[in-house]
């Protein structure tokens, strides 16, 4: 089981470093050899950073629709390092914020019928196993493309403590500030 650990959190592990390559290098193609002016049209949107925050915490609620490296890139809009920087971390908060909340959404969801409903009849093996390699699932899920929220309904709905998910989800932190330290210096 161990090796299978491993070798999926290895996987992930690329995976998200293959995405923010394929961010990165988007971004730099878009900023150098795209002279689509559209901008101006949309930078009335851009400005509302009250807009933008809330898409942005809807999105980490339900399950990370879009993803987070996107509203990076759109703070590097600010080109000041310390305007950047607090965007970044508001960013963090919000998706730290959310994580918490669909540990919360998952605790409430396991009360519910239909819910004991499908774990007596498929999850029943995960439970324990979620309960056993929880920290692993919470700490790939903050630092990779795997739906944090998603995760974190996951392991509060098998009641998996909450202290524990709350100190290994402030990996989420790190992944926000690798992601905006390489774009920032692209």
């Amino acid at each position: 089981m161990r090796q299978f650990r491993d070798s999926y959190v290895w996987s992930r592990a690329l995976r998200s470093i293959l995405w923010l390559g394929v961010f990165a290098c988007l971004y730099v193609f878009y900023r150098r050899y795209l002279k689509v002016d559209y901008l101006p049209q949309l930078e009335p949107f851009f400005d509302n950073e009250g807009l933008i925050l809330f898409i942005f915490l809807c999105s980490e609620v339900i399950i990370g629709i879009i993803p987070p490296e996107l509203f990076i890139i759109w703070a590097l809009r600010n080109e000041k390092l310390l305007e950047y920087s607090a965007l970044i971390l508001l960013l963090s908060i919000i998706s730290y914020g959310a994580g918490i909340l669909g540990y919360f959404i998952g605790r409430y969801l396991n009360t519910s019928v239909y819910y004991r409903f499908v774990k007596r009849r498929f999850l029943r093996k995960l439970d324990r196993r979620l309960q056993q390699y929880g920290i692993y699932l919470i700490v790939l899920a903050a630092l990779t493309p795997v739906p944090f929220s998603g995760v974190s309904m996951l392991v509060g709905s098998v009641k998996f403590p909450f202290r524990k998910y709350v100190v290994f989800a402030l990996s989420r932190f790190l992944r926000f500030l690798i992601y905006a330290l390489v774009l920032w210096n692209v």
